[in-house]
């Protein structure tokens, strides 16, 4: 990568830690540019206006959950499904500690989303791309109707780690209780007659 793209992926992850800190009314240029640790202007220099600023963000975000989302989609081309659920257990919980923050400021995004449609649509387009990574690791753990089965299971996960970080928390993410959950998740899938029932 170079030192451009370096310095504009260093302004992306200050500016989530900002909206994950202070929201979006706390996300200014100058906010990302002290959270960075970079010279004033710095952010304005690449991001010209704030609707650069949240596509950046947005695309950051896309980034980093598909480098994320690639171990279980290799998980699920293999045998056992207990590979399947440790491997998407682990990335629930990464987004639940130390990609905390990257969690937090989506939320935020998309609330921002649907108060500015130049915003749902970057926000919209980027989600895409995690639903697909979805669809194809169901795929290759042999769901009958991947297509349909991926936005709940995206939904599914939205879900629980939003009651964890800012909801009522009252679900238990205690990891023998979400690996159970997501085990019987992927057999329900799994099981043709089941998800008949269920369409």
């Amino acid at each position: 990568m170079n030192a451009d793209g370096s310095r504009r992926d260093r302004l992306a992850d200050a500016a989530i830690e900002t909206l994950a800190r202070e929201g979006t009314r706390g996300l200014t240029h100058r906010a990302v540019d002290r959270e960075a640790g970079l010279p004033e202007g710095s952010c304005s220099y690449y991001f010209r206006t704030r609707q650069a600023l949240l596509q950046a963000v947005i695309e950051r975000l896309e980034a980093v959950d598909a480098a994320e989302m690639a171990a279980p989609l290799a998980a699920a081309g293999g045998a056992d499904d207990a590979d399947v659920v440790e491997s998407v257990a682990r990335l629930v919980e990464r987004w639940t500690t130390t990609g905390r923050s990257r969690m937090l400021a989506r939320y935020e995004l998309a609330l921002e989303a649907n108060r500015r449609p130049e915003v749902r649509a970057v926000f919209v387009r980027a989600g895409r791309r995690s639903r697909a990574m979805t669809e194809a690791m169901l795929t290759a753990a042999g769901a009958p109707d991947p297509g349909a089965q991926a936005p709940l299971l995206v939904a599914y996960l939205d879900g629980l780690i939003f009651d964890h970080l800012a909801g009522a928390g009252a679900l238990d993410l205690d990891p023998a209780g979400l690996r159970a959950a997501l085990a019987h998740l992927l057999h329900a899938f799994r099981d043709p007659a089941g998800w008949a029932g269920h369409r």
